[in-house]
């Protein structure tokens, strides 16, 4: 991940909607969720909803898909999972800390 696209990933989810976005679609699974329950399951209005996704989008942290007249967003966890990558890239001086017991537990693949 070149640190360009580490920023905008961090700037996107550096908004309290726009973080509780990711995070319930880093939860809700490759299923994702619809726009109106993303909506309904944390209160944010419609219009604000749909500059947040926009914003998420741009950032690559999600995707959309349009499943007939209803549009499905995802988190990309692979998007998250450089983003982690280029923070944790040098934990640590090399030696062993927290970063080897997320990797060793499967929480880093």
């Amino acid at each position: 991940m070149e640190t360009g696209q580490a920023v905008d990933a961090l700037a996107s989810l550096a908004q309290e909607h726009r973080l509780s976005i990711f995070r319930l679609l880093v939860q809700a699974g490759k299923d994702g969720l619809a726009a109106g329950a993303i909506a309904e399951s944390l209160g944010v209005p419609p219009s604000s909803l749909s500059f947040h996704l926009a914003h998420l989008t741009r950032s690559g942290l999600i995707s959309q898909e349009r499943q007939s007249r209803t549009l499905i967003y995802r988190a990309d966890y692979a998007a998250m999972n450089q983003l982690v990558a280029y923070l944790l890239e040098n934990c640590c001086a090399g030696n062993a800390c927290a970063v080897d017991l997320l990797v060793s537990q499967g929480a880093c693949k």
